[in-house]
């Protein structure tokens, strides 16, 4: 029996990520309902990727109200992440969301407790834990290769890559600019690597210099200044329970030519690791140091339990279906996301207020 699916959402991260992914696991899930404020975007989703009886809606309340329905994937704006996906749990679904988890933490650790309350299964979309560099990474660390890990990047940096649809240039719809679209993606990674979920002070910084150009540069063309409500970019201080700082930088125009995205840089004890050329380990072996730079091209066995292999949007589904299904582990836990929405919205706090945020918990 196939699991049966609905998509809330049919815009730009459905069509190149969510629904293509869903697609790749073949008869074990029908995509049966398809949701959009714009219907057209619901009736082409359909057509596309969906059973030849799949219903579409405009309403999303609709379409948790099929009893049939036992996942849903919530693709919407970041400011609708949180209601849609509590009424999905309390609806008896298990949910996929779309990254950042939400734009609050008080919105994150709602649908944590909604999770909790309802029994149902709650992830967050973070594929980069699932490339090949981050779980190679990932295996390192848990032998212990690197030590104790004290100091950490994360890296988001664009040069001018500024997203031009959609709603990303609105603060209301996203939180933020780049801090909370791909800062997120870079902060989730290094907070897995480490294994450290423990913030204890932030200390953050915005701005807004370059988003009122003309004179753009662009890789999507040039945005309109009018509406770009958001930041440029971001950079913030995090100083963890046991000591250990990260410095997270977000960007999607910097005149910089350190172009890095969804990445991190960890310093250990025992060695580093960086993914600036590949995934590389640095360290001292005999009293000399040494660079090594990991083959990510042979295949090795599935990292993530029951996986067989694909591009990281592909495992992530496979990963979240195996845990539907079959009851395996989630890989991104709500409760991880939620510390991860925490920290940026320190950081966002910060920079307002030009002091640093100390949790108290």
């Amino acid at each position: 029996m196939s699991i049966k699916v609905g998509i809330i959402g049919c815009g730009g991260i459905a069509n190149g990520k969510h629904m293509p992914s869903i697609k790749s696991l073949g008869d074990r899930v029908e995509m049966v309902a398809f949701c959009d404020i714009v219907r057209e975007r619901a009736e082409k989703a359909k057509e596309e990727f969906g059973t030849p009886d799949a219903k579409v809606y405009e309403d999303y309340k609709e379409l948790l109200k099929d009893p049939e329905i036992q996942t849903v994937h919530v693709c919407t704006p970041n400011k609708e992440h949180s209601f849609i996906t509590i009424d999905a749990l309390h609806a008896g679904k298990h949910v996929m969301c779309e990254k950042p988890m939400a734009k609050t933490y008080a919105e994150a650790k709602a649908m944590c407790e909604a999770a909790k309350e309802t029994g149902k299964l709650l992830t967050i979309g973070y594929q980069s834990r699932y490339r090949a560099d981050s779980t190679y990474l990932k295996l390192a660390i848990e032998a212990d290769d690197l030590g104790e890990i004290y100091y950490a990047k994360a890296h988001a940096v664009r040069r001018r890559a500024v997203p031009t649809w959609g709603v990303f240039l609105n603060e209301e719809e996203q939180g933020g600019g780049p801090l909370i679209d791909i800062g997120t993606h870079a902060l989730d990674l290094t907070l897995w690597e480490m294994n450290n979920y423990k913030p204890k002070m932030v200390l953050g910084t915005t701005y807004k210099k370059l988003s009122n150009q003309t004179n753009q540069g662009n890789a999507w063309g040039n945005w309109d200044p009018e509406k770009f409500t958001v930041e440029d970019s971001a950079f913030g201080m995090i100083v963890m329970e046991n000591g250990a700082t990260i410095n997270l930088e977000a960007s999607w125009a910097l005149n910089t030519l350190d172009v890095i995205e969804a990445s991190t840089s960890l310093c250990g004890t025992k060695a580093g690791a960086d993914m600036r050329d590949g995934l590389r380990i640095n360290g001292i072996h005999h009293n000399m140091q040494y660079t090594e730079n990991v083959n990510l091209e042979a295949a090795g066995a599935a990292f993530f339990e029951g996986t067989t292999g694909g591009t990281p949007h592909q495992i992530e589904c496979q990963t979240f279906y195996n845990a539907v299904e079959f009851g395996k582990e989630l890989v991104v836990k709500p409760e991880q996301a939620a510390v991860v929405t925490r920290i940026l919205e320190a950081i966002y706090e910060s920079a307002k207020t030009g002091k640093p945020v100390v949790f108290e918990d």
